[in-house]
């Protein structure tokens, strides 16, 4: 996925609730409609991108704190983050990588949940190596039927 990286084509920096309003509002009303690609960055920085967009080009190849899926809605005259997942198979960000989100979040002044609304577990099969999602607590490869592990591996080689 790094070769899709190219210089200027990571994801909009949003910093501050000033960058977040332009950015809103350069945007169509069909775009809202769905989520969009995120990452909080090494640094800490929001970055938003096209939802079909790889989050790795989001974040311009770096290292991230979090990444995945988020959607806005706006209530009560202010931006609000209405559903927001850990769902990145370019970089299968721990569930526990939250906090990074609500940091980020709360330091442009965007009112968010508390904690991901969809949260995404991913598992290494020991046996294929091939990186898999648990659902509902199904523990087991969808490539070759083995049972994953229960604890976290992901960062093991592949």
């Amino acid at each position: 996925m790094r070769e899709l990286v190219r210089a200027g084509g990571e994801g909009r920096s949003i910093r501050s609730a000033a960058d977040f309003g332009a950015w809103v509002s350069a945007l169509a009303l069909d775009e809202l409609a769905e989520p969009f690609t995120f990452v909080v960055d090494g640094g800490g920085v929001l970055r938003l991108a096209p939802r079909r967009s790889e989050h790795v080009v989001c974040a311009g190849g770096g290292e991230v704190l979090s990444a995945g899926e988020m959607s806005f809605c706006e209530e009560s005259g202010r931006w609000v983050v209405e559903e927001v997942s850990n769902q990145s198979t370019g970089y299968c960000p721990d569930v526990s990588s939250w906090p990074a989100v609500a940091e980020a979040l709360d330091g442009i002044g965007i009112h968010r949940p508390s904690g991901f609304t969809h949260e995404v577990v991913f598992r290494r099969c020991h046996s294929c190596r091939e990186l898999s999602i648990v659902r509902e607590m199904d523990s087991v490869c969808v490539f070759c039927g083995e049972d994953l592990p229960r604890e976290r591996n992901v960062g093991e080689p592949g």
